[in-house]
């Protein structure tokens, strides 16, 4: 059996036509970059969304969750330092009129270059682009631009203007009548619902440090250019948790979270190959380490999860706007007897985008096969090998024909088995139609249920991956599923 290369097109192609993802307001041609999870988008990424979840807060004793409003007062990103701070350097070509963000068209060059096979150059362009982006060099980064050559992919020419800063955060306005409305924004990340939480939480939790506190949900950024499908959108979901330490410790923390957080994607069914680090070059202004854990996608290792030490950052700048104290009194005993008292908590923060994680499950099962039958002839499918604890549906429910009894057979067993876990019916087409359009759904386990079922009460199962097929009690169907999915 052989196993093609992933293309991304086809990737793309197939979670349209499975119900996976569609392009947003389709039928009006569309808006950039925004998406919409289809009926088995949905529910992979609820499982996703909800795997992570466990594993941060039912299996942590110190770990809790919350869910903060986007919208949140605006001297919120003043403190955080979003209104001053976020933004990427910018480029724009003067033919086209086409604009790019400075890092994605030097990565864009460093690509061909190692189609080329000209691995040397790549790497060395790369570094330089770090160096320039670590010093905010921006006339550095257009004479690199200008030395490599690197031209528009629309105008095809080096005619570019200087590179400067482009905001990334959406604004609106608050309020019913334009002249009392206030301008806010729509949350660029989910980090400061946490931050400025903190003390709600640690006092009515009875938290003591060290302690998490988790969320999910939406963000916003106006990205100059987003692209690769899923992978940058200007609206998207962040699964963060941000973990509160004592000073002086949170390098000790930052280490076990960065191990913790590779595992936790191995466990998910990520093969290890599949991963790697890469420090951050450039820290964020909130940051005195960071790291990005990084996925090989179809399109190259890009990030997929960050683990930020930030220090005592935010909370101090929250602190220092709102006039309002933000510290842990800390009972612990020093070696005089008397408690530590007093401090501001330094923080570990561990931030993955739903989106792309939903989109690393995708590349990463997604499967062209073809393979010689015993009589000679080929026969090929395209299959989603999702991890079956994380599948969509997880068993499909098939009768063989329309009559003799079986589809009530079959409706019984789903009215047994939909209490624990999603089920799929179908009776529609030949058998081997439906086996293969479970495969393209990405159904781990398929059962048959057919005219021998009536006579010894056992049925056929199917296993998506091997496509071995064998015979079980009916009786069995629930619990066989149960053991595999757990």
């Amino acid at each position: 059996m052989a196993n093609e290369n992933n293309n991304f097109s086809e990737i793309i192609a197939h979670c349209k036509e499975y119900g996976y993802i569609f392009p947003s307001s389709e039928i009006y041609d569309g808006l950039s970059a925004v998406y919409d999870y289809g009926q088995n988008g949905v529910q992979l990424k609820k499982n996703i969304r909800d795997y992570w979840w466990k594993s941060m807060t039912q299996l942590h004793e110190n770990i809790v969750g919350i869910d903060a409003a986007i919208f949140m007062h605006p001297l919120t990103w003043k403190a955080s330092g979003h209104i001053d701070n976020f933004s990427d350097p910018m480029i724009d070509n003067k033919d086209s009129q086409k604009r790019y963000r400075v890092d994605h068209l030097i990565e864009s060059h460093a690509e061909i270059l190692a189609h080329e096979g000209k691995k040397e150059e790549e790497f060395a362009l790369l570094k330089a682009m770090e160096e320039l982006l670590a010093k905010d060099d921006f006339e550095g980064l257009k004479k690199l631009i200008e030395d490599n050559k690197i031209k528009c992919a629309v105008s095809g020419t080096c005619n570019w203007t200087d590179v400067r800063q482009f905001n990334l955060m959406f604004d609106t306005q608050l309020g019913s009548v334009a002249g009392e409305a206030d301008k806010i924004y729509l949350r660029p990340e989910t980090a400061q619902g946490i931050f400025v939480n903190f003390l709600n939480v640690q006092k009515t939790g009875r938290m003591k440090i060290p302690f998490g506190i988790a969320q999910t949900g939406k963000a916003f950024r106006n990205e100059i250019v987003a692209r690769q499908f899923i992978f940058r959108m200007r609206e998207f979901e962040q699964m963060e948790m941000q973990f509160f330490v004592k000073p002086g410790t949170e390098m000790q923390w930052y280490n076990y979270w960065k191990t913790e957080r590779l595992k936790w994607h191995e466990s998910l069914g990520i093969p290890a190959e599949k991963l790697r680090y890469h420090d951050h070059v450039k820290l964020a202004h909130y940051a005195n380490a960071a790291v990005d854990i990084e996925f090989e996608f179809p399109f190259g290792f890009k990030e997929l999860e960050g683990i930020h030490s930030r220090t005592d950052f935010d909370l101090k700048q929250h602190q220092e706007l709102s006039k309002k104290k933000l510290q842990y009194f800390d009972n612990e005993l020093k070696e005089d007897g008397k408690p530590v008292g007093n401090y501001i908590p330094y923080v570990v923060e561990t931030s993955v985008g739903l989106d792309r994680l939903f989109l690393t499950v995708i590349s990463m099962s997604y499967a062209e096969e073809k393979w010689k039958k015993e009589d000679g002839t080929e026969d090929s499918r395209v299959v989603l090998k999702i991890p079956a604890k994380i599948a969509p549906y997880k068993l499909a429910i098939l009768p063989l024909i329309k009559k003799d009894g079986l589809p009530e057979i079959a409706k019984n067993l789903m009215n047994e088995c939909k209490q624990s876990f999603y089920t799929f019916y179908e009776e529609k087409d030949s058998i081997g139609k439906r086996y293969r359009r479970m495969d393209a759904i990405g159904t781990p386990f398929c059962v048959t249920i057919d005219h021998q079922t009536k006579e010894d009460n056992t049925v056929t199962i199917r296993y998506r991956d091997t496509m071995i097929q064998e015979r079980i009690l009916l009786a069995d169907v629930k619990n066989l599923v149960t053991k595999k999915i757990s």
